[in-house]
């Protein structure tokens, strides 16, 4: 199988059954050594999101909010930001997988795995939405990791911005949303923890690949990491270094971060 030209294909596909089957079709040959790269492939243009056509888009601050997750809507809420969350992530991983050339295999390995990772929780998310009467589609959408993606075309931005930012961002708000749950232990929201725990564990593994290959590429091109980091977040979200964040340390440190961008990003005199 062509590599470049099946995964881009998988990438454009809009609804996420033919995505999600297309993608499961090339990851077995891929695990197989049943493919080949195509010499002066050039990528896609990122212009618009996979699902602009199947889905209603609106600004951010237009979506609907959680709102409370002890009511049969917050939950939808909810569980729908969260599927869409994970959907545009496997753009994300495959885009990783798709953009960057000239890398080492084991960095395609580890995007593609993510994108199986990334399905698998939208998989996980979609059914739950649907056993409360909803589905993947049913409320309104915004594009902001899409937006992150068409802003990221070099490999560094990109492996400093999705994984090392936006990502990691979910080891923080993901146990926020869990302790939610908690105070209000249904036998449904119980679900939605045993889904949101396999989340927040693959979630470091995601990011300490982000980190890795994000390390990787500075050492290539010979630039010094911390630095770089705080350079990238501040070229795609200005201001972004200047805020205080309340950091999920042991978490990011298992993925990577270094105490002294622990100890910048938190304002904090120390990383324990």
């Amino acid at each position: 199988m062509k590599y470049y030209n099946l995964l881009e294909n998988i990438v454009l596909t809009s609804n996420p059954e033919d995505k999600i089957a297309k993608f499961k079709e090339f990851y077995i040959n891929f695990k197989n050594n049943k493919f080949y790269i195509e010499k002066n492939y050039l990528p896609y243009k990122m212009e618009k999101p996979s699902y602009s056509n199947i889905l209603k888009i609106v600004l951010p601050q237009e979506s609907k909010q959680r709102k409370y997750v002890n009511t049969k809507e917050g939950k939808i809420n909810l569980l729908h930001t969260i599927a869409h969350i994970e959907y545009s992530a496997i753009d994300l991983a495959l885009d990783a997988a798709l953009r960057f050339q000239n890398m080492p295999e084991e960095y395609y390995k580890d995007w593609l795995e993510v994108a199986d990772d990334e399905i698998r929780h939208f998989l996980m998310i979609e059914k739950l939405l649907k056993e409360l009467g909803s589905f993947y589609g049913d409320l309104e959408v915004h594009t902001n990791l899409f937006e992150a993606m068409k802003n990221t075309p070099d490999i560094v931005s990109r492996m400093a911005v999705v994984p090392r930012y936006l990502e990691a961002n979910g080891l923080e708000q993901n146990p926020k949303i869990m302790e939610k749950l908690k105070s209000n232990p249904d036998n449904f929201n119980k679900k939605i923890l045993e889904a949101l725990n396999i989340i927040l564990e693959e979630e470091i593994t995601h990011v300490y690949k982000g980190d890795k290959w994000f390390k990787y590429v500075c050492k290539l091109e010979n630039l010094e990491p911390e630095e770089t980091y705080i350079k990238m977040l501040e070229k795609v979200f200005p201001g972004s270094t200047s805020k205080k964040y309340h950091l999920n340390f042991e978490a990011r440190k298992k993925a990577g971060f270094s105490c002294d961008e622990l100890k910048f990003l938190s304002k904090s005199k120390d990383c324990n």
